[in-house]
């Protein structure tokens, strides 16, 4: 009885101290997060900010006026298509290679993991610049290039991704439907896909973040042409005196990204509550 008592103790304590490690590392990466983000927020809402107060002197929406007037809109459009398009490329061959990785089906699965962070390894502006000079060469449309590119550096995210999925879900579904008489193809649309939701979507989301926040190889392969919110925020943060209208674009270019983090932390929490409970003495 005493030892039943003791491992039940344990077990709590355990648990106790794991919950409030998580609490407390998921509180600093928010603070980690938050710190930079207020100024930036109160700058895009400040008329007038001088000196040390630790406050704005004077509140407005001066910012926001000369980010449109400088082209916000058609560059938020242009950042959303170039998103969305990177995240319809990426996901399904992402989808795909996770299936070869979580289930272990590729034959040299080394080879093909080296493959996809290669591309992520190099210097990106130098494999820019490389690929300016080819695609000058050979004629592709910049915005072909571009969404090309981008692509290729999502890829890994996507593949990772779902490969933890395929992983955890295993075959054993997939081979359940397709024993019942389903074919390969309606097995993985009816039985493995749904499984695999939050794995996709997370998927299609990093995918999206790529093409929303590239720089460097939008600025070189674009030749000018496709001016996304990154360039517009980048032309304005090089200049002087208008803070206001470049944290008025920053607060825009990071929204997405506080959107991932809540799918993220929302998932989490959906898998922890599904995940089955043992007991001291392992049943569920």
């Amino acid at each position: 009885m005493s030892t039943a008592v003791s491992t039940a103790v344990s077990t709590a304590v355990s648990t106790a101290v794991s919950t409030a490690v998580r609490r407390g590392a998921a509180g600093l990466a928010l603070g980690w997060l938050l710190v930079p983000l207020l100024p930036v927020a109160l700058w895009a809402v400040a008329s007038r900010w001088s000196g040390r107060a630790a406050l704005p002197q004077q509140l407005g929406t001066a910012g926001w006026v000369s980010a449109l007037e400088a082209g916000l809109g058609p560059a938020l459009l242009r950042s959303t298509a170039l998103g969305l398009a990177v995240a319809a490329v990426a996901t399904p061959w992402g989808a795909w290679v996770g299936r070869l990785l979580g289930w272990r089906l590729a034959r040299h699965p080394r080879l093909l993991v080296v493959a996809l962070v290669l591309p992520v390894l190099l210097p990106p502006l130098a494999v820019a610049m490389g690929l300016d000079v080819v695609v000058l060469r050979i004629g592709v449309p910049g915005e072909v290039a571009v969404l090309a590119v981008l692509a290729v550096l999502a890829l890994p995210y996507t593949a990772f991704t779902v490969a933890a999925g395929y992983a955890r879900l295993g075959p054993g579904p997939e081979e359940q439907a397709r024993m019942l008489g389903a074919g390969p193809r309606a097995a993985r649309r009816l039985v493995t896909w749904p499984a695999l939701r939050r794995s996709l979507a997370l998927a299609a989301l990093l995918a999206f973040l790529v093409g929303w926040s590239d720089y460097v190889v939008t600025l070189l392969l674009g030749g000018g042409r496709l001016v996304t919110l990154p360039l517009l925020l980048g032309a304005s943060a090089s200049g002087a005196g208008n803070e206001p209208t470049t944290a008025a674009l920053a607060v825009v270019a990071a929204s997405p990204a506080l959107v991932l983090l809540v799918v993220v932390g929302a998932v989490l929490r959906s898998a922890r509550r599904s995940a089955p409970r043992t007991g001291p003495g392992g049943a569920a």
